[in-house]
């Protein structure tokens, strides 16, 4: 049997250790090398790489995207997509969704590996659409988390959902890799008994479960995992390629990857690590094993995102006091998976809450539109006392959010006339207005900069 191996180190190991601060000149040279590895797909932008691009590292990601694929040629490249929330934090039009998917696919995207963070698949049905439309691949996710109410019966039947939707494979995603051993055999072996569309699981070394959580899926039917080249792998990122490809090889299975090539690809990322680790980017934090994390289940990116916030504002004595009311938060949220955005928005809130000495004293505008019903229907029921603090007489939405909201592309086509030079700048600008601005302003300073130059040169 086959187990197809996704590469992170690109995308999701990167985000997990380093909050997604590698440039893309950190990693070109080893792309073709990475191109011959017999990966089934490379996970290598969505997340938070299109916010990082423009916002950390002056980088337009459409541009990346198209040099990846320059030089990944045979290879599948992959990209995690938020549904209905694209690659921002709140909802978008469905023009602009659909817009974003089609020029992704244009660019080069191959696999689209689409969740909504409450699992409200009413939030991903146009973006899967759309890339079916596209003739890419449409991988429908499941965001496993643990709480009273998420049950074996409710997860199988999550994957039917997702099976009449259309999408060629389902992956289950364990942000947090709270996924015991017993827990993935169970839910793998239950998907596959329930579909009939091959299973993926996602999963992070953060409590040191990852390695052995795979093995038992992989032994329940899983037909695919997320590893990171061992540099770049364990803690809050992904077990190691290299050292499941070897276990898997020993029970008879096969991965299709080239061990001599792995080496290659490991030993240019070594001192790379290295220097993150010294210019204090790589917090030795994220890079350890967190049993602690199986109580508060915060996910790899989630946590250096929380770590920086903390540093930010001189409280990082205070992590600990966070970590512990993170999830008396999400319970009174209702049980939410904690993956982006809703991990951010639960973590802002558990350190808002701890920061301020009083709880919810400070609601974020996110978590009010949460509560609004805004991000969709939460899983569970809401604490009753913070929804009506929050939001008085106003009842909350049932209806899917984005079909209140206008087309919104032409309108900001329109306006950025003169400064976005492609649609793929318009759509940038309709997810980071701010961020992309200054991005498109420091280009042009930087291309007239140029031009003076070669004149003056002349």
């Amino acid at each position: 049997m086959q187990v197809n191996i996704t590469e992170t180190v690109l995308r999701d190991a990167n985000q997990s250790l380093i909050a997604t601060r590698m440039p893309f000149s950190d990693f070109e040279g080893i792309l073709e090398t990475i191109n011959r590895a017999g990966y089934y797909s490379v996970e290598c932008w969505g997340g938070a790489t299109f916010d990082s691009c423009l916002r950390y590292l002056n980088e337009d990601p459409w541009k990346r995207l198209r040099l990846l694929k320059e030089k990944l040629k045979s290879s599948r490249l992959q990209m995690l997509l938020r549904g209905q929330n694209i690659l921002g934090y709140k909802h978008y039009p469905d023009d602009v969704v659909r817009l974003f998917v089609a020029h992704a696919v244009e660019n080069g995207m191959d696999i689209f590996r689409i969740f909504d963070a409450l699992n409200d698949f009413r939030n991903i049905q146009v973006a899967v659409d759309e890339t079916i439309k596209r003739g890419a691949h449409a991988q429908g996710v499941i965001c496993y988390t643990t709480s009273p109410i998420h049950t074996l019966e409710k997860y199988a039947k999550l994957g039917r959902d997702l099976e009449n939707m259309g999408v060629h494979s389902i992956c289950i995603k364990d942000m947090a890799g709270i996924m015991g051993p017993q827990e993935a055999y169970e839910l793998v072996k239950a998907l596959k008994e329930s579909v009939k569309l091959p299973v993926f699981l996602h999963t992070h070394s953060t409590t040191g479960l990852g390695p052995i959580t795979y093995i038992k899926a992989v032994e329940a039917g899983c037909d695919g995992i997320d590893t990171a080249i061992s540099s770049f792998s364990g803690g809050t990122s992904q077990p190691s390629t290299e050292t499941l490809h070897y276990a898997l090889r020993q029970m008879g299975y096969e991965t299709g990857l080239d061990v001599k090539v792995l080496k290659e690809i490991n030993d240019f990322f070594k001192p790379l690590k290295e220097q993150y680790i010294e210019s204090g980017l790589m917090d030795p934090f994220v890079m350890g094993t967190d049993t602690d994390a199986l109580n508060y289940q915060v996910p790899g990116g989630m946590l250096s995102n929380l770590i920086a916030q903390l540093k930010a504002q001189n409280s990082m004595d205070r992590l600990d006091e966070v970590l512990q009311e993170t999830p008396r938060v999400r319970k009174d949220l209702g049980y939410p998976p904690l993956v982006t955005p809703m991990s951010q928005m639960v973590g802002v809130q558990a350190a808002s809450n701890v920061l301020a000495g009083e709880r919810y004293k400070n609601v974020s505008k996110e978590v009010k539109a949460y509560l609004r019903g805004e991000y969709g229907q939460a899983p569970g029921e809401i604490d009753s006392e913070l929804q009506k603090k929050v939001l008085g007489d106003e009842k909350p939405i049932t209806q899917r959010f984005a079909d209140t909201l206008e087309p919104e592309f032409p309108k900001i086509k329109e306006k950025l006339k003169g400064v976005a030079q492609s649609d793929e700048d318009v759509l940038s600008y309709i997810l980071f207005p701010q961020i992309a601005e200054k991005f498109f302003n420091e280009r042009q300073e930087s291309t007239a900069l140029k031009v003076s130059y070669k004149i003056m040169k002349v």
